[in-house]
């Protein structure tokens, strides 16, 4: 099981003098990433490290700490506690006392450990995306079911003859949806993969 944060969070601590702002949030995709760090990282700090992950997909960044000692140790953090679809960033104001190889990895794991620990975790479950129409007199029963089936609407948009619906199903779920459709329009309508 995966989890990812329902909302952002912050940690901050104070190590032989050196200040630490940890930050992290849920991110749907790398770019969104990126413009989390772009957006919160502090250009007067000593170093801006990070971390994201988001499925398959992984990257972090010392920001000139020694190699190994920021970025690795917050990813670290992220994968330890089962989180996916996370960006970490933790901000140093270096307050003149060295922390030494293992006292950097210790203050960035640890700072990221104890920020995600403090966040609201919420359950990733894997959804199959599909598009369906039906009829405005339909739309009020097929809605009325939705929850019955964990049943997501990501988008609807409205026409002429009734309304296009993009959907997220979790895919155990998605015979039984696709029957109660078929039932629901008379046969009429079936889900498409987008």
């Amino acid at each position: 099981m995966a989890y990812t944060l329902d909302s952002p969070c912050e940690y901050q601590e104070e190590i032989r003098k050196s200040r630490f702002i940890t930050l992290a949030d849920h991110v749907d995709n790398p770019v969104a990433a990126q413009a989390f760090i772009d957006q919160f990282s502090d250009p007067n700090a000593s170093h801006n490290c990070w971390a994201w992950k988001v499925g398959q997909q992984y990257r972090f960044n010392d920001d000139g700490e020694p190699g190994g000692t920021a970025g690795r140790p917050i990813l670290a953090a992220i994968e330890g506690q089962g989180f996916d679809q996370v960006v970490v960033l933790v901000i140093r104001w270096y307050g003149g006392i060295q922390l030494g190889t293992g006292g950097l990895s210790r203050a960035y794991g640890g700072g990221a450990n104890k920020c995600l620990q403090a966040g609201e975790r919420l359950l990733l479950v894997e959804r199959v995306h599909c598009v369906c129409h039906c009829y405005f007199a339909e739309l009020p029963r097929l809605k009325a079911r939705l929850g019955e089936f964990d049943v997501l609407i990501d988008h609807e948009e409205f026409t002429a003859q009734g309304v296009e619906l993009n959907l997220a199903i979790p895919p155990e779920r998605f015979n039984a949806f696709t029957q109660l459709l078929a039932d629901l329009t008379r046969g009429r309508e079936l889900l498409i993969a987008p």
